[in-house]
């Protein structure tokens, strides 16, 4: 009889177990990406955070990190503050996806990228939960706004405290961000004191050189030969190396420039130099992104158009270039970070 009753009860799990696999599947799963993916299929709800009542994208996310004790902020906006910056090449499954401008401007969605180019995320009333392709799709792919990574590894959570890499004066919804937190990042430009970055504030030569450098790591075989920049100056190695390899040259009278400051169209032509960004245009599209006050003679017109057409922040995305405006530190930003994309 005990042994009977024993029988029926493993029965009934094995019963449970083919009706309910999602069951199955929750309690099995390891990683971010994976116990995502139990979810597809869920109804969306604006404002939703549960799978009884439904999730929104920013919803989806926060459940699903919270399962590995992972507490992030309610919002797209508010998620795109945490973790470390993951370049596009570099993606792993679990990795935070976002994306601007799509049911308002600015960091507006959110996904879990699940590998071979797919994600998943809380999409619409008539998706709900489901997969998509991230590169080569026509609504998420120009609507891509960056990555983030919010555990060690693609299967093992780390530890649920997340750094938030971000400046006081500059907000999730400035073109920009992404690009000025990589490169901030990555010790290439730096910030203020107090957590400022000063978007707004001027680039000179000088600092361009410096920056360029610290991406490129080119050692110049010969000491800075510039009236205007002593050879003790913190960066004439670095302008030294950018003048010997005709990226950044300095002036016929013998001065570098050091604290002039540099033009949009200097920038354009010292990045298309520093990165071959012609090589990597697409050629068919020539035309149509060409930018209304540059004349088809204009000296500087190639570097500019590749500037604009591998652009991925959406900085130059503008009728005109102004290329005698002076550059910014968000739009130099924004060149290098798009220029190293294109690499």
């Amino acid at each position: 009889m005990k042994f009977k009753k024993i029988r029926e009860i493993m029965l009934l799990l094995l019963v449970m177990t083919i009706a309910f696999p999602s069951l199955h599947a929750k309690a099995s799963t390891n990683s971010p990406a994976e116990f995502a993916k139990v979810y597809e299929g869920t109804p969306y709800k604006f404002g939703g955070n549960t799978p009884e009542t439904g999730f929104d994208c920013s919803g989806f996310i926060v459940y699903v990190y919270n399962h590995f004790n992972i507490s992030l902020p309610r919002t797209s906006e508010g998620q795109f503050n945490y973790g470390v910056p993951v370049d596009a090449s570099d993606l792993q499954p679990g990795d935070l996806l976002f994306f601007r401008d799509t049911y308002k401007p600015g960091i507006s969605h959110a996904g879990i990228y699940l590998g071979n180019n797919e994600f998943i995320s809380a999409e619409n009333e008539t998706r709900g939960v489901a997969k998509a392709k991230l590169f080569s799709h026509p609504y998420w792919e120009p609507r891509f706004a960056g990555a983030k990574r919010m555990i060690g590894s693609a299967s093992a959570p780390a530890e649920p405290s997340l750094p938030k890499i971000t400046f006081e004066d500059i907000s999730p919804d400035h073109l920009a961000f992404n690009a000025i937190l990589k490169l901030s990042g990555n010790g290439i430009i730096n910030g203020f004191p107090n957590n400022q970055f000063k978007p707004e504030e001027t680039i000179t030569r000088g600092q361009a050189a410096a920056m360029l450098n610290r991406v490129l790591k080119l050692n110049p075989t010969n000491e800075v030969n510039f009236k205007d920049v002593d050879k003790k100056h913190q960066f004439a190695a670095h302008i030294a190396a950018m003048n010997e390899a005709d990226i950044l040259r300095g002036y016929e009278d013998g001065r570098f420039g050091l604290e002039d400051k540099l033009t949009r169209t200097q920038l354009a032509v010292i990045i298309d130099r520093a990165f071959n960004l012609q090589k990597k245009v697409d050629d068919r599209v020539y035309i149509s992104s060409l930018y209304v006050d540059i004349p088809s003679t204009y000296w500087a017109i190639d570097s500019i158009n590749a500037l604009k057409q591998l652009d991925k922040t959406g900085v130059f995305q503008t009728p005109s270039y102004e290329f005698t405006k002076i550059v910014t530190r968000a739009e130099f930003a924004a060149a290098v970070y798009s220029a190293i994309d294109a690499n």
